[in-house]
This record gives structure tokens, sequence and C-alpha cells, in this order.
């Protein structure tokens, strides 16, 4: 994972971007969420981020980036992609982040963006490059090399990876990330009745039964 003092640039690095937003074209900005909305926690530092405070953007940055690569490593199975995946969130947030408009909990609204990061990363066929040396060290024909490395090779091997996408998501957003059906729902784009029948699919090919 990225260390804090990454977290520390890319936060530095917004505050430029936050100052640049609000001089770029003098057009007012979204209205802030009103604070403690839907009872967020990040109510009022995402008011103060969207105002162009940098201590309130680098403070969300800090408080939700293991969350950000957590989440990216379960849906890519590679822990360099999530490293570059949170990073590219992180930045991306810069310019992101005035478009909130409070109607989720900032969290679920992340988890979106995070997604959405994912999705864009298998498309490119990001997601699994490397995938045969980390699959060579579990067949003990690699060198082994950092244990992380292994605990990715083993995460892809697991029966979660080999869901396919569709249930894998489902799976990662309700189980991995404690959303409601509905809100994961809005992330995937699809109807909530949907994502409980996926879910009820990944149960039966998982081994949970009906």
């Amino acid at each position: 994972m990225a260390s804090r003092g990454a977290i520390g640039q890319t936060a530095g690095m917004a505050g430029d971007g936050l100052d640049g937003q609000a001089r770029s074209d003098g057009a007012p900005s979204a209205p802030a969420p009103a604070p403690g909305s839907h009872g967020d926690p990040d109510a009022d530092l995402v008011a103060a981020a969207i105002a162009g405070d940098r201590d309130a953007f680098g403070t969300l940055i800090d408080r939700h980036y293991d969350r950000i690569h957590a989440l990216a490593w379960q849906l890519t199975g590679s822990r360099s992609d999530a490293e570059d995946i949170a990073q590219d969130v992180c930045c991306a947030l810069v310019r992101r982040i005035g478009s909130f408009r409070g109607e989720a909990r900032f969290s679920t609204w992340l988890c979106g963006i995070v997604f959405n990061a994912c999705r864009d990363a298998r498309r490119r066929g990001r997601a699994f490059r490397g995938l045969t040396d980390r699959l060579a060290v579990i067949a003990g024909i690699g060198r082994g090399g950092d244990p992380a490395d292994l605990n990715d090779a083993m995460w892809v091997k697991s029966a979660v990876m080999k869901l396919p996408a569709a249930y894998r998501d489902a799976v990662v957003l309700v189980a991995g990330q404690q959303l409601t059906h509905a809100e994961a729902a809005a992330i995937l784009g699809v109807a909530e009745a949907t994502v409980s029948w996926r879910l009820h699919e990944a149960r039966k090919r998982l081994g949970g039964g009906a």
C-alpha cells in the first residue's frame, strides 16, 4: 500500500487543484451538501473541501485511503493495480468532489468512483497483468518474492475471483464494503432486485446453497 507520505503528497497536489478550480472561470460551484445529511460523518469535511479547504481534503483522503485501496484490491486481485487505482482515484477527487450532491453517504459515492476506476482498468487489460508470474509462485515454479505478492495470487485463485464479474462485483460491494443492496445497485447501475439475484447466484456457486 502506498505510504502515508504518498498520501500527503497527493493531498498537497489536491490542494493546488482545489485552489485552481475555485479560480478557473468564476462560475459558482455546486452547493455543498448540508452538514450531517444522511447521518454522514464526512459531511462537514466534504463541505469544507468543496469550498477549497486543503486540510479538509487531506483529512478525507487520509480517512478513506485504506478503504479505496482495499476495494480496488478486492475488485482487481492485484496489489500493484490497487495502488495505481487508489492514487488515480485520489487525484480524480480533486476535480470530482465538487460534483458530490450529498444524495448518498460520501463513502458510498466514493465506492462508486473506485468501482468505475477498476472497471476501466479491466477494460484496458491492466487488472490481471503479472497474473502468470503470481500463479507460478503458487505452483512453486517461480521465485518466491514479496509475501504480499503470494497473497495476491491466492486471492486471484480464490473462489470469489473465479465468479463472473457481475456476481463478483455484487459480492465485493455488499459483503466486502457492507453496502446495502440499494447502494450497490446505484453503483452498478442495475435494479436492486438484480443485485439480490446476483448475490443469490454467487452464494450457490460458492457452495452456500440457496
